[in-house]
């Protein structure tokens, strides 16, 4: 078995490496229900191995694309499974209050 950083990259590209597309879906829709974006705007969810030693391994990274803005990037340190409402409301206001601008439009 493959270990390290390399294995956390294959997992995200090969579908045997055991990322369940449902909970990424999952993360996704949650996602748009938090931010309420406007329709055409695309968001991704992937499932990486951090490499910042004060990560505790996999996190989460949901890239939020809305036509004629920066590509945002809402990072929680956990894996995709374990990624919940709170998780991505603390992911939105730790990203808004570092200045990018991104804000939760859903009370």
């Amino acid at each position: 078995m493959m270990k390290g950083a390399f294995a956390g990259l294959l997992r995200n590209v090969m579908p045997s490496g055991g990322i369940d597309r449902g909970e990424i879906e999952r993360v996704r829709a949650l996602a748009f229900a938090i931010l309420a974006p406007a329709p055409d705007t695309v968001i991704k969810v992937n499932e990486i191995n951090c490499t910042d030693p004060a990560c505790p391994g996999q996190e989460t990274v949901i890239l939020i694309m809305e036509p004629g803005a920066r590509t945002r990037a809402l990072k929680v340190r956990a894996p995709v499974e374990a990624v919940d409402e709170g998780a991505l409301r603390d992911a939105v206001d730790a990203d808004a209050g570092a200045g990018a601008g991104i804000a939760a439009r859903a009370g």
